[in-house]
């Protein structure tokens, strides 16, 4: 009978158990599936370009210089359009008269005399309004500047977030066919290489190896540096990593006439609006130069007081003026228009650069474009099966060395290719949008996957 109890017991308790570890191993799966799908519901998602675009534009350090610019003419703007401050002037001193009467009699008296004058120094009519003429013209300068730099840093930091992506899928297949390479000449090592052929072979695989991981060290160098040029743009530190996102470009043709961009170069080229700006701000600066012929009139009230015996005050008006008799401001009349000469060759100049760097850069263009339009969309994808291929059919015996070796080379020739050609592309159109102010929409940009 306690036997018979004894063992119930122990078969009450093993089934407690056992359903006590099915339900704390049922929720730790259950907290385990709940976690990773966790990792899966909040993926690693990298930086935008458009995101990247924005801190550049915010926190590059050098728009600070071009801002105080802009500020500092606006304060020469302020005192272009001031009079002179009045000045005062006084004097004082000790007075003695000496009379004498018709019986000859004479009488002194003593006492002091005194003399304030304050002027006001007033330009010639127009003086000032082409002086605040000339600041304007300053204060569109540093705009332009301004303008220009971001335009220009909008350009590099789409260059540079390419160069970046670029340098990385590179040193990414660098890297790989040196793994190649190096796993191919220890294999070549552990055989027996019976005869010259062989082990010809097997140097020539050992030279390409290092001369690969050669290319491999450099290329992670140029994605560094790459790294460290667009964290310098967006005032970032050197050093800071960040996911930037793989940039897909694909490039579209012009769609205006070519003559149509060369009207707009001509007029919204930073160049030539810069001259055209100088130009203007000259022809004030010619006229300013005659207008200083005819000097500044000083003039103020004056109060004279003397009190010697009897007290006397006077009061009038000082009015003082050089007479312009030898100098005309002549020199610096001919001086200016000199410059105006000069203004007006730079901007013609200017015209006419722009217009050769329009054509030159639609050429260039629609070359690119050309070129691109016989890749194939899986072109770096079917070298790099093909170098696969090669690599594991030379290992078999079936493929001759030079053709292994022509593969995994054109493979990187190919990748490197492809991208100075869209380098290229997309520098030529960043200035095509720099030179004609227009946005073209020439690169469409799609993102795939964080690199």
């Amino acid at each position: 009978m306690k036997n018979r109890f004894g063992a119930s017991l122990l078969m009450t308790i093993a089934v407690v158990l056992f359903l006590l570890v099915t339900q704390v191993g049922e929720s730790l799966s259950v907290e385990v599936a709940n976690s990773a799908d966790g990792k899966k519901s909040v993926p690693d998602t990298g930086i935008s370009f458009e995101t990247l675009l924005e801190e550049v534009l915010e926190n590059n350090p050098e728009l600070r210089f071009y801002e105080a610019e802009v500020l500092a003419a606006k304060g020469l703007r302020k005192t272009a359009g001031l009079w002179n401050n009045p000045e005062v002037s006084g004097s004082i001193g000790r007075k003695r008269v000496i009379s004498s009467s018709d019986d000859g009699e004479t009488s002194t008296a003593k006492g002091t005399a005194s003399e304030i004058v304050v002027t006001q120094s007033l330009p010639w009519p127009g003086r000032i309004r082409l002086r605040k003429a000339i600041a304007d013209q300053d204060i569109e300068l540093a705009e332009l500047g301004l303008e220009q730099f971001r335009g220009l840093l909008k350009a590099r930091a789409k260059i540079a977030a390419y160069v970046l992506s670029a340098a990385q899928e590179r040193a990414e297949a660098t890297r790989e066919v040196s793994e190649h390479f190096h796993a191919l000449r220890e294999v070549l090592t552990q055989r027996d290489q019976a005869g010259l052929t062989p082990l010809l072979e097997t140097r020539v695989i050992e030279a390409i190896e290092l001369n690969m991981q050669r290319k491999a060290s450099q290329a992670s160098l140029e994605a560094q540096a790459a790294l460290f040029d667009l964290n310098q743009l967006r005032g970032a530190e050197p050093s800071s990593s960040f996911t930037l996102n793989q940039m897909n470009l694909s490039f579209l043709p012009i769609q205006i006439d070519k003559n149509e961009l060369i009207k707009l170069a001509a007029s919204n080229d930073y160049q030539v609006r810069l001259r055209a700006i100088e130009l203007e701000r000259q022809g004030y600066t010619v006229r300013l130069a005659k207008n200083e012929r005819f000097p500044d009139i000083t003039a103020g009230p004056a109060i004279e007081m003397e009190r010697a015996g009897e007290r006397e005050r006077i009061i009038g008006a000082a009015i003082s003026l050089p007479l312009p008799l030898w100098d005309r401001n002549q020199g610096n009349i001919a001086t200016e228009k000199a410059h105006q000469i000069q203004a007006e060759t730079s901007f013609d100049m200017a015209q006419r650069d722009a217009e050769r760097r329009v054509i030159e850069a639609i050429a260039t263009y629609e070359t690119k474009l050309k070129e691109m339009a016989n890749w194939r969309p899986d072109s770096i994808q079917h070298f790099k099966e093909a170098a696969e291929l090669a690599d594991r059919h030379y290992r078999l015996g079936a493929v001759p060395v030079s053709t292994y070796i022509e593969l995994q080379s054109q493979y990187l020739d190919t990748i490197e290719g492809l991208q100075d050609t869209k380098k290229e592309a997309l520098e030529t159109a960043a200035q095509l949008e720099l030179m004609t102010g227009a946005d073209l929409s020439l690169i469409k940009t799609s993102l795939g996957e964080p690199e």
